[in-house]
């Protein structure tokens, strides 16, 4: 099946300068236009009426970034929104050294994990068309899974991490090294093949294991429903009516040659980065496998990772999620509720929750953080980490997109929790 992708505009960037935006309008994606100042600064969730110093320019939460930038432990964009308003935007380091190519604000970033949202919530849609049941067990709608597998994983199971795949390894074992594709028909091979194999951890149900697995075959369940590819539907049933013109699956041949998106850097031995798309033999020090790992070596991303998005994007993404342009009211609630207890956000030494706790919803977490609701997701893989959360009850949008290792941005969103709820 084609597959088709927009075509990203090459030439000089609207909004390529680094640094500071204060509340500029995003306009034609949807993202909203700037309104009086004493407007944005109310209805805030420091309570003060106005928004944080902190979250300003200037404040705690830009000298964070900077410093680590000027210690090269972070490259990439991030950015901070309230009601779709930009109130503080940066980008920092290369998107490609080699090319000599900065990273800019509306640099396209491969999400790794920070995708699966975007599988869960085409599910949802299909099932309000009427095209799917929670309930329905996968084997219903796709052919070919083990019969282990057939007789007892239903789409809900696979939306909550609850079917027992795993994360394809066995307790104990480490994962095979990864394959380099050359087509998206031979990764999809491999992944069935692979499949075929594989044993159901627990029974379904019983027990929580993140899976990218499971999320990989919700991308095929989606595809078979639709009867379009995967990366197609969500582009035009999510990408699009949310004013993401950006954001696509693109394959390895677009990410090697585009020179808007990242190149992630990946960690070596010895302390050296190298180009994960320039450097398939290669992977990040921090992976399983001897190879360690490297998304590049996937000809394209699936429904478990790799889908490709802005920072402008994903601040759109809320607005239109919010807004109800991707389902009916009913349906955004069953997206954004959790529906497993997962672990809590922050932990004391004794192993308590100090702030929150997250749940699985269908493709987000739906965290609690100091009293209030988030939906958020993060990614990781060779030079590769992403994080976006939704505030839902103050209407803040926060994005981190790096080109680094998922370190880079660990603290960032530690700063960031705290500083627009309060806590």
């Amino acid at each position: 099946m084609a597959l088709s992708h927009p075509s990203p505009d090459h030439g000089p960037s609207r909004r390529s300068a680094l640094g500071f935006m204060s509340a500029v309008p995003l306009a034609a994606g949807g993202l909203l236009a700037s309104q009086e100042t004493a407007e944005a600064n109310t209805d805030l969730s420091s309570g003060s009426g106005r928004i944080p110093k902190d979250l300003r320019p200037g404040g705690a939460f830009d000298r964070h970034i900077k410093e680590l930038a000027d210690k090269d432990q972070f490259s990439g964009t991030v950015m901070i929104a309230y009601r779709g308003r930009q109130v503080l935007a940066r980008a920092y380091g290369w998107a490609d050294k080699e090319g000599r190519i900065p990273n800019k604000i509306d640099t396209i970033y491969a999400l790794a994990s920070s995708s699966k949202p975007f599988t869960g919530l085409a599910v949802v849609q299909l099932a309000q068309q009427g095209k799917l049941k929670f309930y329905d067990l996968v084997s219903k709608h796709l052919d070919g899974l083990p019969a282990e597998m057939a007789e007892r994983i239903t789409v809900h199971h696979l939306l909550t991490h609850t079917s027992g795949l795993g994360d394809a390894r066995r307790p104990g074992e480490n994962p095979p090294p990864e394959q380099i594709h050359n087509s998206y028909e031979q990764q999809m091979a491999d992944f069935w093949a692979n499949l075929k194999t594989f044993e159901l951890e627990f029974a379904p149900g019983t027990k929580k294991a993140y899976s990218s697995m499971g999320y990989t075959l919700l991308g095929e369940l989606v595809a078979k429903v639709s009867g379009t590819s995967f990366q197609d539907y969500v582009r035009q049933n999510i990408f699009l009516p949310a004013g993401m013109e950006d954001s696509a699956y693109y394959d390895r041949r677009r990410w090697l040659t585009d020179k808007r998106i990242a190149h992630p850097y990946m960690h070596q031995k010895d302390g050296t980065r190298v180009d994960a798309v320039r450097n398939l033999d290669k992977g990040s020090v921090y992976g399983d496998a001897g190879q360690g790992s490297n998304s590049a070596r996937g000809w394209m991303g699936t429904g478990g990772g790799n889908g490709f998005a802005t920072a402008p994007d994903l601040v759109r993404f809320a607005i239109a999620l919010q807004g109800g342009k991707l389902t009916a009211r009913p349906y955004t609630e069953l997206y954004v509720n959790g529906k497993i207890s997962a672990k809590p956000l922050k932990e004391d030494t004794s192993g308590n929750s100090l702030r929150g706790e997250g749940f699985q919803a269908y493709g987000p977490v739906a965290a609690t953080f100091n009293n209030q609701r988030i939906i958020t997701h993060g990614g990781g893989a060779g030079g590769i980490s992403t994080s976006w959360s939704i505030y839902l009850d103050t209407n803040w949008t926060a994005v981190i997109l790096s080109n680094y290792d998922l370190q880079s941005i660990e603290p960032i969103i530690d700063l960031e929790r705290r500083l627009i709820t309060g806590a």
